[in-house]
């Protein structure tokens, strides 16, 4: 990828990647969802769900290093933090949902403090910090635009009724600087550097 100057971009952002057990409970929840009749969707595969704390957008390569150096510092003093599966929602516009995401339970509090910290960090670099509270959720599915209002209110109706899969708490362990890859399939997210919980 590249930008409007010819200078080579990555498309970055800041996650905690999910253990195989969380990504086994988020392929459950897709099936039950699918089997209680949601309306056409665009399933994200579950291997490449993971919890974003920053997008960054397309970022020059040589910008990739000072993001590595300001990240460094943040996970110090953040312990293992122990997630699992919350409630099943959309976000939507007028037109009706258009996400379909799972919220998540347990060390919210550490993890709202890690956010932060990603957030003051990247700041001086020219990343400035959302205007929205940060909520961490796990996008399990978008919606098609030629999907009918009609189909979006009982898809939020439907997630509504939905439980997640009860399944003990994961522990994320580190925090990644993460690429986003896209092609004809959907996007590809590759680790560019992890940052390990202390």
């Amino acid at each position: 990828m590249t930008d409007k100057g010819n200078e080579p971009t990555l498309r970055l952002f800041v996650a905690c990647e999910l253990p195989p057990e969380m990504k086994a409970a988020l392929t459950s929840l897709q099936e039950a969802l699918r089997e209680k009749g949601a309306p056409r969707l665009r399933w994200v595969r579950p291997e490449g769900i993971h919890l974003t704390l920053k997008f960054l957008g397309a970022v020059p390569q040589d910008k990739v290093a000072a993001i590595c150096e300001a990240l460094a510092p943040t996970v110090q003093g953040t312990p293992p933090l122990a997630l699992s599966l919350a409630e099943v929602g959309t976000f939507g516009d007028r037109r009706g949902a258009r996400v379909v995401w799972v919220g998540m339970r347990g060390d919210l509090e550490p993890l709202a403090r890690l956010q932060q910290r990603v957030e003051k960090a990247l700041e001086p670099l020219g990343f400035p910090p959302e205007g929205r509270a940060f909520a961490p959720h796990l996008t399990l599915a978008r919606v098609p635009d030629d999907v009918g209002s009609g189909e979006r209110q009982a898809l939020r109706e439907l997630a509504k009724a939905t439980t997640a899969p009860t399944a003990p708490a994961v522990t994320i362990r580190e925090l990644s600087l993460m690429r986003s890859i896209l092609g004809p399939g959907g996007a590809v997210y590759e680790r560019v550097v992890a940052f390990p919980l202390s």
